[in-house]
């Protein structure tokens, strides 16, 4: 598990094929690895990674060809910059959200603009990942916690502080640009509570409205 707050930029020293997979070599910058193990999670770009092997200015990891087809990190050549973060501990303080490192879904950059000292981000979703988009709500973009300014469909829009900028890879963004994203966890998990019994069935589908007058919440 990880919170979103990204603890350094990285970059990409290779990438090395291996029997259909890839494995990534990673510089990880300021990040602090003292106390990592082979064995351990760091999160890149979003996606939770194990280290293989850590040779001091940085770690390798074994990205499958799922991950590879599901995320951005196939399209990742040396020198890509990626966001950095360690899995959480029990002392960690949670500065964003309960990220899980399991991506859902590519989005694109659909439009980039200054406002005043920030930037804001417009930003396409996969039409299947839009129900979990709320306004105020949270979204996970490149293992970067962040919190929903407005939703139309399946865009939405971020509002990102010179901080942020700084500290992640975001201002690298252009209208194009591939990002991963992970949805909030509870919002998952609610529409699994939601089906009830349903969720057992093999076409259970999603949550409708049918579905929601039959249970009790629409009346």
């Amino acid at each position: 598990m990880f919170t979103g707050i990204i603890q350094a930029v990285g970059q990409i020293s290779a990438t090395e094929a291996r029997g259909g997979d890839v494995r990534l070599h990673i510089r990880t910058g300021k990040l602090d690895l003292s106390d990592v193990l082979p064995g351990d999670s760091i999160a890149v770009s979003g996606v939770c990674l194990t280290a293989v092997d850590l040779p001091g200015d940085g770690f390798a990891a074994d990205v499958s060809r799922e991950t590879l087809s599901l995320t951005t990190l196939g399209s990742l050549a040396e020198g890509s910059p990626v966001n950095l973060e360690k899995a959480l501990t029990l002392s960690t303080r949670l500065g964003g959200h309960l990220v899980s490192g399991h991506v859902d879904g590519i989005g694109r950059v659909a439009e980039r603009h200054d406002d005043a000292r920030s930037v804001r981000f417009s930003i396409d979703a996969p039409d299947a990942l839009a129900r979990y988009i709320a306004h105020k709500g949270s979204i996970c973009v490149d293992g970067t916690s962040l919190t929903v300014n407005a939703v139309t469909g399946a865009r939405f829009e971020l509002n990102i502080v010179p901080h942020t900028l700084a500290e992640t890879i975001m201002d690298t963004y252009g209208p194009g640009t591939s990002v991963n994203l992970e949805v909030d966890l509870i919002a998952r998990y609610l529409e699994r509570l939601i089906l009830g019994e349903a969720a057992a069935k093999a076409n259970a589908g999603g949550v409708t409205e049918e579905l929601l007058r039959r249970s009790g919440f629409l009346s």
